[in-house]
């Protein structure tokens, strides 16, 4: 006779909890077995429990000590590469923005020049003279890249002087703080004119200004476009000193430049194609000053 469905579970139900009590009977009436330990066992025991705790700390300390120095060892590399990771950002950070500030110089530079009708071509300051006056210069463009005899170099600031010689890839520029480059100026308040020359400690002075021109402090001194050399306009200088004598009929006039000759690291050479009477002309200027040591 088959049971049912419910009259089988309740049957097992029975059997597992017959099987269970048995097992916890059995469990509960093991017995435990007791080691007794001897005199001499536990005199042992006493005496390498000591040594066996301090074995197992020094092999602790060992393994903190060794686990440590790894550590620090990983993390003295880690910090190593890391810093060689931040210098070299850090040099491409400067490098991209020294990059920014030349593209922003030459564009300055490059904007300066579109007011002037002559070809212009952009060249890099690479050494001056071994006085370190800044009287003469040297640029990185020669003959090869278009640049002429007597070109006009100017900055994003004004007038630096002009081309004296010239090789293939490098040009040796006079500049206006050389008492051998002479330059035709006005003051541009009055248009009172007079020749610029280099005078010293990176100044110029403005000869012939006639003494009663009522000039001060201060005042904008501008090529005045004579000599078929600088174009007109150009911007040497500001008056910094004016000594008024009682006798005599002009006056002593100090100009410093408005370029900053010690920072100047791009110009622009403007080059005028001469014709032939102009080449003429220039036979009958003075003789071209010596060039001073060049220090690389």
């Amino acid at each position: 006779m088959r049971l049912s469905d419910s009259e089988e579970r309740k049957t097992k139900i029975v059997i597992n909890s017959i099987i269970l009590a048995i097992s916890l009977y059995g469990m509960s009436q093991r017995d435990y077995v007791f080691q007794k330990t001897s005199i001499a066992e536990r005199v042992i025991i006493d005496l390498m429990a000591p040594v066996q705790s301090f074995v197992t700390g020094i092999q602790e300390g060992m393994s903190s000590y060794v686990e440590h120095y790894v550590a620090n060892l990983n993390a003295s590399k880690e910090n190593k590469v890391l810093k060689n990771k931040i210098s070299d950002l850090q040099n491409e950070v400067f490098s991209y923005q020294e990059a920014v500030k030349e593209s922003d110089r030459l564009r300055e530079l490059i904007n300066y020049g579109e007011q002037l009708e002559r070809k212009k071509i952009v060249a890099r300051v690479v050494s001056w003279d071994s006085a370190d006056d800044y009287k003469v210069i040297r640029i990185n463009k020669g003959v090869k890249h278009g640049v002429k005899l007597h070109s006009v170099v100017v900055s994003a600031e004004g007038l630096v002087g002009y081309v004296y010689r010239l090789t293939a890839h490098f040009a040796d520029v006079i500049t206006i703080l050389d008492a051998n480059n002479r330059v035709d100026g006005v003051v541009e308040r009055l248009r009172s004119h007079g020749v610029v020359e280099g005078y010293s400690r990176g100044r110029c002075i403005m000869k012939y200004v006639n003494r009663t021109e009522p000039i001060i402090l201060n005042d904008i001194v501008l090529t005045a476009g004579l000599g078929n050399v600088y174009p007109k306009g150009l911007k040497i200088g500001y008056i910094s000193r004016i000594e008024r004598e009682s006798y005599g009929i002009t006056q002593h006039v100090e100009i410093t430049p408005i370029v900053n000759f010690s920072k100047l690291e791009e110009v622009l050479v403007l080059v005028q194609e001469q014709e032939e009477d102009k080449q003429l002309e220039w036979k009958a200027l003075d003789q071209e000053p010596e060039a001073g040591e060049i220090k690389r």
